[in-house]
């Protein structure tokens, strides 16, 4: 990769600890920034948005805790299905490697959540207190009243959105309509409050002052992101070969002829990186890969009439004149098992079962004789329906000649997402059993749509 920076002296009177220095990264304008705020826009939405769509007369996504049912808009799933969320995460990991070795941290740029909601914070600050410049005379200004107005107003809009950001995740789990009510009359239970003030707060420290210090220290994937990367991996790099050697010129002059390369080192750049490194200065782990950086030096390489691309989206090889290759082996790699991670998951969810059946023998006894020569045993059958729709069940039981089944109803009928535990006696002539035997509990909807099935182990006396 190119060359890492350079360590500089710097004059800490020995400490191990050096103050943080704040970041007032610069606004720019060109086709990355537009792709970022597209993306900011559309994975907020989506975040705030979900809570209140309704889907089937409830909640669209939903994950009720205490009910321990989890819905996502037409699919219900109950802690049995836990294996399909450790799936879906063994995917998003997966996934994170495969575009990590293709295309470096674009996940970091444009779609993490510490991006998305800092862009968000950073676009309130502006708002409040004016571009960079102004951003930084303020600071250093002593106290008056438009200081304290701005600050105020800011703090004001930092501390409301991320309230109401808490509140959004909260109404993830508790219905966002009973949410609402429980907020404006004041009757919000302890866990509620809890979360959206814990969740607030994380917001608002996170997005609104550590910023690039959680990707910079907190942020696991900035140090092993290194082990996925190679000559092909593509990563913002500065062209030193063109660039080099660095001087500010007229426009209009011929770099060349000053001894001079494009960079004419206005630092716009470093002013645009919201973690405030130089990319000039080598592929470095704070580099999120957000592409401000590239829109900065294309406006400038615009105006002074060069062509853009000093500050690029490339790879090693390419920079070394030689052949970039998309398929090489740990793409291939990780793109196979992430595809068949996908297609069994989706596998996986469209022919899961929606009814379960569970059977738990009554442990009062084992089994009890009756009249004209039939052994009874008792059990509760407990149904879970995982569909989005009622279903009526007939119970039957298979696995031994002559058995029957006794229940209160002859038809069973358990509500979309319903639990509904129901007591069965199994008889079985004696004759046909000795000591005991595995059977097949099968309950069956008249429309042939549902067929789920449980074993049992029937229990009877030893024969003389």
């Amino acid at each position: 990769m190119t060359a890492a920076r350079p360590l500089q002296p710097v004059n800490n009177d020995g400490s191990l600890y050096i103050a943080h220095q704040k970041v007032y990264p610069r606004e720019v304008e060109g086709r990355f920034n537009r792709l970022r705020v597209a993306a900011t826009i559309a994975l907020l939405g989506l975040f705030y948005a979900l809570p209140w769509l309704q889907w089937d007369g409830r909640q669209a996504v939903l994950f009720d805790l205490p009910a321990r049912k989890f819905y996502i808009f037409g699919l219900t799933f109950f802690p049995q299905d836990f294996f399909l969320l450790t799936w879906l995460l063994i995917i998003a990991a997966l996934s994170l490697f495969f575009f990590t070795a293709l295309a470096g941290r674009l996940w970091c740029g444009y779609a993490c959540p510490q991006t998305v909601w800092t862009e968000i914070f950073v676009w309130m600050e502006r708002w409040t207190e004016g571009n960079r410049q102004q951003r930084m005379r303020l600071d250093q200004s002593s106290w008056s009243l438009n200081k304290v107005a701005r600050k105020t107003g800011k703090q004001l809009l930092w501390i409301s959105f991320a309230l109401y950001t808490g509140y959004t995740f909260v109404g993830y789990f508790t219905p966002v309509r009973v949410l609402t009510d429980s907020v404006l009359t004041a009757t919000l239970g302890g866990w509620e409050s809890f979360w959206i003030l814990f969740y607030g707060f994380a917001t608002y420290g996170n997005a609104g002052y550590m910023r690039e210090q959680v990707c910079k220290y907190m942020c696991p994937y900035a140090r092993f992101q290194g082990a996925m990367f190679d000559r092909n991996t593509l990563v913002i790099s500065y062209d030193t070969q063109r660039g080099d050697p660095r001087g500010s010129r007229a426009r209009g002059v011929d770099p060349k002829s000053k001894g001079l390369g494009d960079c004419i080192d206005c630092k716009l750049c470093v002013q645009a990186c919201p973690t405030g490194i130089d990319i000039r200065q080598g592929l470095q782990l704070e580099c999120i890969a957000c592409a401000a950086c590239i829109d900065a030096c294309d406006s400038v390489m615009d105006k002074m009439n060069y062509p853009r691309g000093l500050v690029r989206y490339t790879t090693q090889n390419a920079i070394d004149n030689e052949p970039t290759r998309i398929v090489r082996p740990r793409t291939v790699i990780y793109g196979s098992v992430l595809l068949a991670l996908i297609v069994g998951f989706g596998v996986a969810v469209a022919t899961r079962h929606l009814v379960e059946v569970d059977v738990l023998r009554d442990r009062n006894a084992l089994y009890r004789p009756l009249d004209g020569g039939l052994i009874e045993n008792v059990y509760t059958i407990r149904f879970i329906n995982k569909d989005s729709r009622e279903h009526a069940l007939r119970i039957q039981a298979e696995g031994i000649d002559g058995v029957s089944v006794d229940t209160d109803r002859e038809l069973q009928r358990v509500g979309a997402g319903e639990v509904v535990s129901v007591a069965v006696r199994i008889r079985a002539p004696s004759s046909a059993i000795s000591g005991g035997r595995d059977i097949q509990i099968v309950a069956k909807s008249d429309d042939g749509a549902i067929d789920a099935r449980s074993k049992a182990r029937f229990i009877a006396p030893v024969s003389q």
